[in-house]
């Protein structure tokens, strides 16, 4: 998943026994702004800002402007039944091992919250490492880095069925670097929890 995805929501909803529909685009959860285009053989409205929205009645789009309120009374209960946006955390390594910088240990605490509070949470587990020392050292390097993360999950109770951890080694760098360069935010596990 793109850590740069804007959440978009949109509320379309083909309301029962009634002859319209309606689309609104909700803020994203991090502000950052969102548009999408509702087209029909009339033409096209484009939605760029907060709860700007488009009604279809007897044939066609028309354009209006919708507010927190009504999106809570028209679309409240389905956007309740929405599982929870999937959250991401880095957490980074010394040089040449298995040992969270101290920044990364105080953060497991979060992920270990976050994860026993989610219902039914799946958590993808990937590690990662520098390019220095061999594709193959790195590998496996990057696979135990991975799988000491997915214990200390388990081990704090997390159910190890809804735990996947894989080792990427140094194909995936966060910051691109030449052969044999130590970079810190390359030394890294990446957990999704979703």
């Amino acid at each position: 998943m793109n850590n740069s995805f804007v959440f978009l929501s949109l509320a379309a909803l083909l309301l029962g026994g009634c002859a319209s529909e309606r689309v609104v685009l909700l803020p994203s959860a991090d502000g950052a702004p969102g548009a999408v285009v509702v087209s029909d053989k009339g033409g096209e409205i484009r939605l760029d800002q907060p709860y700007a929205g488009v009604m279809r009645a007897l044939g066609s789009n028309q354009a209006y402007q919708s507010s927190p309120q009504e999106v809570s009374e028209r679309f409240g209960q389905a956007l309740a039944a929405q599982p929870s946006r999937p959250s991401s955390y880095v957490l980074y390594f010394e040089t040449g091992g298995n040992e969270l910088t101290a920044e990364s240990r105080a953060a497991l605490e979060v992920i270990r919250k976050e994860v026993a509070e989610r219902p039914a949470s799946e958590v993808m587990v990937i590690g990662h490492t520098d390019r220095v020392g061999s594709v193959e050292g790195n590998d496996r390097l990057s696979l135990k880095r991975a799988e000491l993360i997915r214990g200390v999950l388990v081990e704090s109770g997390v159910d190890a069925g809804k735990l996947e951890a894989v080792g990427r080694g140094e194909r995936d760098p966060l910051v691109p670097t030449a052969d044999e360069v130590d970079e810190p935010k390359n030394r890294r596990v990446e957990i999704s929890v979703r």
